[in-house]
């Protein structure tokens, strides 16, 4: 698989994730601040509750800015080592059935699914349970993930 494949595609999911968090942003300001929505007595909140919108949404805007530099910061800064499970390294797990699961080890955007070369990449972060379980794990060993009450097995088959 293609890693600078995967980056690109990361980065415009990013991108369209940030433009549509800026457009949303944008008509919860205009609804907070519109002369419509002047309270009337001191029981109309729609004001107030438009302006908590969109101080959300700034928000929610700036995590998106945030995560589209972590990804630029990531590709500037790839792993040239492929011993061990670094952050930006795709790994090849198979699970007990010997199914395999592609995963990429990102700063942010964790559980972001996305389709490159025809495989099914799922991005996730070194907080996570499974980023943490990968991270320093070499070709050949196992991991435990803990989802739930359930643990589910993987061996590292590649590493790149």
């Amino acid at each position: 698989m293609n890693k600078q494949t995967l980056l690109d595609a990361i980065q415009v999911r990013l991108q369209q994730t940030l433009q549509a968090a800026t457009e949303a942003a944008l008509r919860a300001y205009n609804t907070a601040t519109d002369d419509e929505n002047v309270a009337e007595n001191q029981y109309d909140t729609l004001a107030l509750e438009a302006s908590y919108l969109a101080h959300g949404q700034a928000q929610r805007v700036e995590e998106c800015k945030a995560d589209v530099t972590a990804y630029q910061i990531l590709q500037a800064n790839l792993p040239q080592s492929f011993e061990t499970v670094l952050l930006g390294h795709i790994v090849t797990l198979a699970d007990e059935n010997d199914n395999m699961r592609f995963v990429f080890l990102g700063p942010s955007a964790g559980g972001l699914v996305l389709t490159v070369d025809n495989n099914t990449v799922t991005i996730v972060t070194p907080t996570s349970p499974f980023g943490d379980a990968l991270i320093g794990r070499e070709i050949g060993e196992e991991i435990d993930v803990h989802i739930g009450n359930k643990v589910i097995w993987y061996e590292v088959m590649a590493i790149n």
